[in-house]
């Protein structure tokens, strides 16, 4: 059997973010800072879309408990795919030693419409609507 990857989350599943709890909080053996090279970040109806390109997403890289790693698998997968997501394998760099690593994260289908770049690269760190957000 395969070592089961990490994953690469940038939106609504990292820490501080309204699913993670609700999704990865006990299930995790481990969250580290990281950065997402080869892609750019768009903003959707409530969670961002991230699409290749020549830019770079801030995010968080995910280990899933060892127990927990197949039902997650199956949660994100479901919950990803009713959003207009595709898992894919990509490579990371983790912040703390600049150590490559490759994860999973899903990006926008080819058929999702996304919305606006976010500049930033960085959900957490998106222009509000009406003007700057505070982190």
């Amino acid at each position: 059997m395969r070592t089961p990857l990490p994953f690469f989350v940038y939106g609504t599943l990292r820490p501080g973010a309204y699913n993670h709890d609700r999704l990865l909080l006990g299930r995790t053996a481990a969250e580290e800072e990281a950065r997402l090279p080869g892609a750019l970040l768009h903003d959707g109806p409530g969670y961002p879309y991230a699409v290749p390109g020549e830019g770079t997403v801030a995010g968080t890289l995910v280990t899933a408990a060892p127990d927990a790693y197949g039902e997650l698998l199956g949660v994100l997968d479901r919950m990803e795919g009713d959003a207009g997501y595709e898992r894919t394998a990509v490579e990371t760099v983790r912040l703390r030693d600049g150590a490559t690593v490759r994860a999973w994260t899903y990006v926008a289908s080819p058929e999702t419409e996304v919305g606006p770049l976010i500049p930033t690269g960085d959900w957490f760190r998106r222009p509000a609507p009406d003007g700057p957000r505070t982190p």
